[in-house]
């Protein structure tokens, strides 16, 4: 392969219809400008120029111009495409990742899970418990979430109780959350807290016994 200004060995030869895509090519404005970047190279190549003067009229390396001169003579208009990437392909469908950020987006206890918000382990596990997915990392749930500044953690609602048997001991708390309004009577001066047996605060004021209209819960 020549070097330089010496005569390249791939000399390029057009067709009518490879000549004028690659006109339209190196005028548009439309497409990525590596690929306006190629034409030129090929036209100018096609031309009789050599590698040297084709770098120094598009404003690439010399080897630049080898690649491409090269690429085109071996495969034609398409060896102007960007050849696949190496690495991992996509293991999740873009069908799949809109789904969980649609769970992520709803509110869970329309899911039935007693929280009032996800967080991204819990979010994880109702995808998995969902059957949507075997298995993701929250790593990965994470940056699903982040492409579309997604946070659900930072979202409050009802807390719904977890204990399964909190129905049957609401009843033995239920009054000390049950704030009643405070009759005439109470209203003493400066009071404390006091706490009895059963864990309720009530107010207490000096030369009375504690006010249950005046509870305040702990």
């Amino acid at each position: 392969m020549a070097r330089g200004g010496g005569r390249s060995p791939f000399q390029v030869s057009l067709r009518a219809s490879e000549r004028q895509a690659l006109k339209r090519a190196a005028r548009s404005q439309a497409v990525p400008h590596r690929q306006v970047v190629r034409a030129r190279i090929v036209l100018d190549a096609a031309a009789g120029l050599p590698n040297a003067l084709i770098a120094r009229r598009v404003g690439v390396a010399p080897n630049t111009v080898r690649k491409w001169r090269r690429r085109f003579w071996t495969q034609g208009y398409a060896g102007l495409r960007d050849r696949p990437r190496p690495g991992r392909p996509r293991v999740f469908a873009a069908a799949v990742v809109a789904e969980v950020k649609a769970i992520a987006c709803e509110l869970p206890a329309t899911r039935g899970v007693p929280l009032g918000r996800w967080s991204l382990a819990e979010l994880r596990e109702e995808v998995i418990a969902s059957g949507l997915l075997a298995a993701v990392s929250t790593a990965t749930v994470r940056r699903w979430l982040c492409e579309d500044a997604i946070r659900p953690w930072q979202h409050r609602s009802w807390v719904f109780p977890r204990d399964p048997a909190f129905a049957v001991k609401a009843p033995r708390s239920g009054p000390c959350h049950q704030p009643q309004s405070r009759p005439a009577a109470c209203e003493r001066g400066p009071s404390r807290k006091v706490m009895d047996a059963s864990g309720c605060c009530y107010r207490q004021w000096p030369g009375a016994g504690a006010c249950r209209h005046g509870l305040v819960c702990a």
